[in-house]
């Protein structure tokens, strides 16, 4: 049994690389904007969930372990649904420049665009 877990992980992660990696290519390569917003839209439907863990640990920074459990779950709870929503609603609508010129629906683009940004922490 836990080798069947363990198995289900690594293709989790498989495939999160693959839909990451797909739209980077898809946004660099093709130029063709209805691939990049249906690229787009699995992978913030894939990795909605990463909000909760992501908010938490802002929180945390900022107000505490106590606000970051709570309020931090809370508020990632919130982003997770909106962005997964965002996600399929991408998807579903890939083929249809809507917004105009295919733009994002949810900001940042990807989950953890910003997340250096926010945290306060500086790229190298």
């Amino acid at each position: 049994m836990l080798r069947r877990f363990r198995g289900g992980r690594v293709l989790l992660g498989l495939g999160m690389v693959l839909v990451l990696a797909g739209s980077a290519f898809a946004e660099q390569e093709t130029g063709n904007l209805a691939t990049t917003k249906l690229f787009r839209g699995i992978s913030n439907a894939a990795t909605g969930w990463m909000e909760i863990p992501k908010h938490m640990s802002l929180v945390w920074q900022k107000s505490g372990a106590g606000a970051g459990v709570s309020w931090g779950f809370v508020k990632g709870l919130g982003h997770a649904v909106a962005r997964s929503v965002a996600g399929a609603y991408e998807i579903v609508t890939f083929p249809v420049p809507v917004p105009e010129g295919y733009k994002p629906v949810i900001e940042p683009e990807y989950v953890l665009s910003d997340i250096s940004q926010e945290s306060g922490s500086e790229t190298p």
